[in-house]
């Protein structure tokens, strides 16, 4: 826990976290505590992570004990089979049934404990435990939304984009993309990296925790593991020397930087990246 943030959720999730392997389905004030806990970051009253945008360099948050009653509810909640139509699933956490103003299309899969704002639009895709999607964003076709996974307000996330999951340890930071940003067809952003506000990645990109990030203009080296705000971005290779020989590593590089505010314009942001042989 940071000293500066105090989580919306009881502080008995702690308790229960340091006995963990004591606890049981049978357990059920330990489970009551942790269903309710789970049912906060599914109504949006909770969630993982959040950026502070009121501190210097706007450093994400993470709510450890939002992370302690995921981890937990796999210890009180027991297997269950249900259904969606024909499909059946056995799990220990059944899918999300709030969807207030939220549009789903056939196909679309969200667990219960993620959060979708009104205005959230879901294409047959998959948002799992635990993520934060904020509203107006799309996840577009057979694109996921991995555990924990924080997405800001009106964000494109394109077909086949994914979002990747950080579950453990519980102070671990999760991959946040911020408002505004646009993430190109197959695109991966994963292990805890980060999406600044604004930033648009190209098809394909791949961003990593430990990305090393150029700016094509400069040479530049910017910090690892992050698409600076309002950018357009696209994977690269930089030569490094081995004892086997010169090897091309992957790096992120920053093609050209965008006017602040500037809304999604697929045909805009492709004719950007053409430039530069690359697509959207």
């Amino acid at each position: 826990m940071t000293t500066t943030f105090t989580s919306p959720l009881p502080p008995a999730i702690d308790e229960l976290w340091e006995r963990r392997q004591e606890i049981t389905p049978s357990d059920t004030d330990a489970r009551a505590t942790i269903v309710q806990a789970v049912d906060d970051l599914d109504s949006g009253k909770a969630r993982v992570a959040f950026v502070d945008t009121e501190a210097p360099g706007q450093p994400v948050v993470v709510d450890e004990r939002a992370k302690r009653s995921i981890l937990l509810s796999f210890r009180v909640l027991e297997m269950q089979e249900s259904s969606m139509g024909d499909a059946y699933t056995h799990d220990r956490i059944p899918l999300k049934r709030r969807f207030d103003g939220v549009r789903v299309v056939p196909g679309a899969i969200a667990r219960w404990g993620s959060y979708l704002a009104p205005g959230v639009v879901l294409m047959p895709s998959f948002t799992n435990f635990g993520a934060y999607v904020g509203s107006g964003t799309m996840i577009d076709t057979w694109a996921t939304v991995g555990s924990c996974a924080q997405v800001g307000e009106n964000v494109h996330v394109s077909g086949g984009a994914g979002i990747g999951g950080v579950l453990e340890p519980p102070q671990a930071s999760p991959v946040v993309v911020e408002d505004d940003a646009f993430l190109g067809s197959r695109s991966m952003v994963v292990e805890g990296a980060r999406v600044r506000r604004g930033a648009k990645l190209g098809a394909g990109t791949i961003l990593t925790s430990s990305t090393r990030v150029f700016d094509a203009e400069t040479g530049e080296e910017l910090p690892q593991g992050e698409a600076p705000a309002w950018s357009v971005c696209v994977t690269a290779n930089r030569v490094k020397s081995f004892p086997g020989g010169d090897f091309g590593m992957p790096c992120l590089l920053v093609l050209k930087r965008i006017e602040e505010g500037a809304e999604h314009d697929k045909l805009a942001l492709n004719d950007m990246l053409r430039e530069h042989g690359v697509n959207a």
